[in-house]
């Protein structure tokens, strides 16, 4: 079966998004939740537990307090309530807890530690109860998120006057889990502890009750703690906390029937101390084993997807001699005899470890939990892969196939620059490896791109002054005539990709580059190496040196809104004069008026001011001015996809497709920016100066094949995302993208805008790379092999990340460092998928027109 390297390369990506897909649905653990739900109605409480006797306690035990007020206090740590800095700043708290009436706890949240919903729940002379804590507490830098000591521990402080203390009576603080609060406040309210609650009771809570109420509420907490253990975990009954769940039962029972017939001895106290003891014991492993439960990975479903990625990987790796031919073309044997026999013994083999798995598993496994149908189709797929790869490998070792600098031209040599796409591709690839650089991942990135710059100026200067065998082999050549010296280009075996005009092989007279156009091109690399260092100033990312000042802070500053006001309104100027020279007149009107509105958009939320309103105080949500933009982003983008189709009718009309290309790129600018933040704007302003100067000073005339310009534009896609602010940390994503022009939250264009306004770098160089390849290739299979190469440096990355994540899975900072990592590199993959299938599309319409 003959494939084209972009149809193929993009359904390579779309396996391995299932894979990734699947692998992720076994890394990050699945809730425990009780299966029954709020809508069955309350189930009646557990009666109290008899041994002969008629108990007649079958309702819940009434409520201990009146009223529960909640004072939670964001990032409080621990040290600032006990010990000598909390005598120095919150010299009351310290007072209740060392000598008033309050039991005081170090309550431990479970990383990350971010500010979210954690603590979930609700006439008498009761007492009232007031509840001090913290959602987690902050490093000594005053950042929180990850999973240090100082960011984990929070005080939970219960004040009311129902607690008696002693004169004397110093107590410390017990180290408890911010879990357990929910099942104590449910008890003090007279309320059903929440069925998916995995905490226990604070027993100090009700350490002053009778004994028999003591026993009620103990019972009540692991009779839902045992049944949220059966619904969750298949070999329950082996499980230690459930066997000393039914011993204290069984002696909670004994209890009750001694209690009926004689309230007071000795034997009684003694016997309800023990079985206080048990319970006691037994509510501290379920909560250790339900605890584990949420914590424990899904191995079997993170194997699959690990298999079916890394196949993928392997299948594009040994593809590149073919896929990167002048034809874009490739064989897929699916069709051999042996390819047959393989595949069924292969899918023999897998359904029996499926059965021997999903039949011995003592734990949930989401891929056990799936229809034959669909664990089969998983198996197929991946049976498919392994038989394919071997074939292909087996052609490979066969054919004599190795891969070449340039498989279209196998004479051609390895570059200074190929060697550094190949060792900073694997440079970046063994950092994943090492926590810090995770943390610090912009920094790889600064330091490829700025290498490449140097690189790109090495080789300019080589080409144009000294060559390797004296003279450039391709690019601008001086020769000396009657008239002096004269510049003329000179063709060789590697510019077969770019070139100057549609129907000759060299430039005319007239595209001869002169003394300034020349200068340019020795100083664009320098010039974009200074347009980085800029851009790095503007927002400091990572961890190291987040904290530090930079140049956005400076004018998000309310002291400096008329500087922040100034540089937006001139980065914008700069986004319509850089964009609006490949648009139609139609187009130009549309972007110059959007981006007029984005400015009065971020005015109107109060961003920035209009000169003539330096102190205007009618700030709003700027939803008019946000809607009157993506009218304009959507006329743009409807322009575009029509000039598109018309170029698929026209097939004589090739600058038709090429304008339609550039006005979809022209959307999607406009788009950035109204989600980019004001101070953000010149981070979009370089961007298209920088594809700008390299589109005509460094692509053009150095004449890049199809791969290389492709891994540049990941690159700078790449260092385009940390240069927005972002970096491997989820608090660092702007979710107010997704609320730009939207009343209310509205999940799915919610979750769009945030993907793109965090992805916009990848997204507009992955673009921007589409219009450069089809509107200045002369070989018509550039689209092919651009989108077999982008698909492959998108797939190293994660392939080799997931075999790292699985192997460091008890790393301390998995949770803080890699795991969010990981989900980045996911979406990243989902959005490659998505430029996979925009390179394919446009290839078919070359195809189609040819």
């Amino acid at each position: 079966m003959r494939l084209g390297s972009g149809t193929f390369a993009t359904c390579c990506v779309a396996i391995e998004v299932l894979g990734i897909a699947v692998f992720l649905r076994g890394f990050f653990p699945a809730p425990v939740r009780s299966s029954a739900r709020a809508e069955h109605g309350a189930e009646p409480p557990a009666p109290e537990p008899s041994a002969g006797a008629s108990s007649n306690w079958t309702t819940l035990p009434p409520p201990l307090f009146s009223k529960v007020v909640i004072v939670l206090i964001d990032a409080l740590r621990d040290d600032f309530v006990f010990g000598s800095k909390g005598v120095k700043f919150m010299p009351y708290t310290t007072y209740l807890v060392e000598k008033g009436a309050s039991h005081s706890f170090v309550a431990e949240a479970k990383p990350p530690t971010v500010t979210m919903p954690r603590i979930k729940e609700r006439e008498t002379p009761l007492p009232n109860l007031l509840v001090l804590c913290g959602d987690h507490g902050m490093s000594e830098t005053g950042s929180h998120g990850a999973s240090s000591t100082e960011e984990v521990n929070t005080p939970l402080i219960l004040i009311s006057s129902a607690f008696e203390r002693k004169p004397g009576d110093i107590r410390h603080p017990k180290h408890v889990q911010q879990t357990d609060v929910a099942a104590t406040l449910a008890i003090a309210l007279g309320l059903p502890i929440p069925k998916d609650s995995v905490g226990s009771l604070l027993f100090p809570v009700v350490e002053g009750r009778p004994m028999r109420e003591q026993l009620r509420f103990l019972h009540l907490n692991t009779v839902q703690l045992s049944k949220l253990l059966q619904e969750n975990v298949p070999s329950y009954e082996k499980d230690p906390g459930f066997e000393q769940f039914k011993m204290s039962e069984r002696l909670h029972g004994n209890w009750i029937r001694l209690y009926l017939e004689e309230k007071h001895s000795e034997v009684l106290f003694n016997l309800g101390s023990k079985v206080l003891r048990q319970y006691l014991d037994a509510l501290k492993t379920l909560s250790l084993s339900l605890s584990a439960q949420v914590a424990q990975y899904d191995i079997y479903s993170m194997m699959v997807g690990t298999v079916v990625v890394l196949e993928v990987l392997t299948l594009l790796l040994l593809s590149v001699p073919q896929a990167l031919r002048r034809k874009a073309e490739l064989e897929v044997p699916l069709s051999s005899p042996g390819f047959s026999l393989l595949f069924y013994l292969v899918i023999l083999v897998l359904s029996a470890v499926h059965v021997i798995v999903c039949t011995s598993a003592e734990s949930s496994c989401y891929f056990c939990g799936l229809s034959w149908l669909a664990a089969g189709g998983v198996m197929v797929l991946a049976s498919a892969l392994l038989c394919v790869t071997v074939s292909v490998l087996t052609n490979v070792l066969v054919g004599g196939n190795t891969p070449r600098k340039n498989p279209v031209h196998p004479s051609s040599r390895w570059s200074e620059l190929d060697l550094l796409i190949l060792l900073g591709t694997a440079g970046h690839v063994l950092s994943l490896g090492a926590s810090s650089f995770v943390e610090e991942e912009h920094q790889t990135w600064y330091f490829l791109v700025n290498t490449l710059c140097l690189a790109l100026s090495q080789e300019t200067y080589r080409n144009y002054f000294l060559g390797d065998d004296g003279e450039p082999p391709c690019g601008l050549r001086v020769e000396q005539g009657h008239d002096g010296a004269t510049a003329a280009w000179q063709d060789g075996p590697g510019c077969d990709v770019l070139e100057r005009d549609k129907g000759h092989g060299s430039p005319s007279t007239s595209e001869v580059l002169r003394g300034r156009e020349k200068w340019m091109v020795l100083a664009s690399p320098w010039l974009i190496l200074a347009c980085c260092r800029l851009l790095r100033s503007l927002n400091q990312t990572g961890v190291q040196w987040a904290h530090r000042p930079d140049l956005g802070h400076w004018l998000t500053s309310s002291d400096h809104k008329a500087e922040l006001s100034v540089l937006a309104a001139l980065s914008l100027l700069i986004v319509f004069v850089l964009v609006q020279r490949g648009c139609s007149p139609v187009s130009k009107a549309a972007l110059a008026l959007g981006l007029l509105g984005v400015y009065c958009y971020r005015a109107a939320i109060g961003s920035v001011r209009f000169p003539w309103r330096p102190d205007s105080k009618d700030i709003s949500k700027g939803i008019i001015e946000a809607r009157f933009v993506y009218v304009f982003v959507l006329g743009i983008l409807f322009t575009g996809t029509k000039d598109l189709l018309k170029s698929q009718v026209i097939a004589a009309d090739f600058k038709l497709k090429t304008v339609g290309l550039w006005e979809i790129y022209s959307g999607l600018v406009l788009l950035a920016a109204l989600l980019f933040r004001p101070h953000n704007l010149p981070v979009l302003a370089f961007s298209l100066l920088i594809q700008t100067l390299m589109t005509k000073f460094i692509w053009k005339p150095l004449r890049h094949d199809a791969a290389e310009i492709t891994v540049m534009h990941y690159w700078f896609g790449q260092a385009f995302f940390y240069f927005q602010g972002n970096s491997n940390n989820i608090a660092t994503v702007d979710i107010s993208a997704g609320f730009v022009g939207l009343d209310t939250y509205v999940e799915i264009p919610a979750v769009l805008l945030t993907a793109f306004g965090t992805y916009a770098g990848p997204v507009l160089w992955a673009s921007h790379l589409v219009h450069f390849l089809s509107s200045e290739t002369r070989s018509g299979s550039a689209l092919s092999h651009a989108c077999f190469c982008y698909a492959l440096i998108c797939s190293i990355p994660v392939s080799t990340y997931i075999v790292l994540v699985t192997s460091l899975r008890y790393h301390l900072f998995i949770w803080s460092v890699f795991s969010p990592k990981l989900l980045y590199e996911g979406m990243h993959l989902l959005i490659t998928a998505a430029v996979c299938v925009f390179f394919t599309a446009m290839d078919q319409t070359r195809l189609t027109q040819s």
